[in-house]
């Protein structure tokens, strides 16, 4: 009988201020960073004490255990990080060393860009030995991650509509990445794909529909906006448009209340306390803006049964 596991993946965030800079260097795989870069991150992260996606990522890992377990499926949840502890490398040796066989492996960035979904693939298969992997390749259109963020953005809208007696136009939001990884380029036409119909990179419109289908299933949102956030300080242009520039459309039409819900990221860190709570809300005030945002999804029980239910299909396909 093939012992099965689920593998869930993350970006990983440092444990304490003093591990940015390690931290950093994998992120930008080892190239050199200027050091004002690395001190305004040790700055935001001493603004928020902490970033808990570590812990959180652990306990969504419990949450779709316990799904699969109360389907009648065995198969222990893995939870490996590209940037920190614990490493993907180590965690599928581990699996390997558990007798693990066969294993259903899912990014948890539903949305599919080199810049996740390609990488975290290549450090899953550069150690996976004879273990068998099925490779989620992107879930943005998933109904149930849909419905997760509907909750929490629906339940936001309740609380908003007692405060101010109307709903709230909604900007919703996704990670930024530099512009030459999305786009098509005489260096990259040729080269080998990192997944199948790689080609013009997905990722933009797969994070534009994945809010579209959130803001269907809450229609009393009188308008929304899309925009791209947290532009990193690289070298060469990132895709927007920015929350910026976004913010500053919203308040000359004269809106003075907005719910920031960022689709792209499934738990609270430090692109959410920090860029959004902190940072977008005092920009959003200066435009005379009131920003809140709902709750991230976190240990929302939707969205352990939208990974649940991707885990499923991936062990399924396993045995096929």
């Amino acid at each position: 009988m093939p012992k099965r596991a689920v593998l869930l993946l993350a970006h990983g965030t440092p444990e304490t201020i003093e591990e940015i800079p390690d931290y950093l260097r994998n992120v930008v795989s080892g190239r050199p960073l200027p050091a004002q870069v690395i001190e305004e991150i040790k700055h935001r992260y001493s603004l928020i004490g902490h970033s808990p996606l570590t812990e959180i990522t652990l306990a969504q890992g419990r949450l779709v255990e316990a799904e699969l377990v109360a389907e009648g499926i065995d198969a222990q949840v893995y939870v490996g990080m590209r940037n920190w502890k614990p490493y993907i490398p180590d965690v599928v040796r581990k699996m390997r060393v558990d007798g693990v066989t066969q294993t259903a492996v899912i990014c948890l960035a539903p949305q599919n860009s080199r810049t996740s979904v390609g990488l975290y693939k290549r450090a899953v298969q550069a150690e996976a030995g004879s273990v068998k992997v099925d490779f989620t390749e992107a879930w943005a259109q998933d109904p149930l991650l849909a419905d997760a963020f509907a909750e929490r953005l629906r339940t936001a809208q309740t609380r908003m509509i007692q405060e101010t007696g109307a709903p709230v136009q909604v900007l919703f939001t996704a990670h930024s990445v530099p512009s030459r990884t999305v786009e098509v380029t005489a260096a990259t036409e040729g080269q080998p794909k990192l997944w199948p119909g790689e080609g013009a990179d997905p990722y933009a419109e797969e994070a534009k529909r994945t809010a579209e289908l959130v803001a269907e299933r809450v229609p009393e949102i009188p308008k929304w906006w899309f925009a791209f956030q947290s532009q990193g300080a690289s070298g060469g242009p990132w895709i927007g448009p920015t929350v910026e520039e976004t913010l500053t459309a919203i308040a000359s039409e004269g809106v003075t209340t907005v719910l920031l819900q960022p689709i792209g990221f499934l738990c609270d860190h430090v692109e959410i306390l920090y860029d959004i709570d902190i940072a977008f809300k005092a920009f959003a005030g200066n435009l005379g803006i009131r920003l809140e945002r709902p709750e991230s999804l976190n240990a929302s029980p939707t969205l352990a049964r939208a990974i649940a239910g991707l885990a499923k299909r991936g062990l399924s396909r396993l045995e096929e």
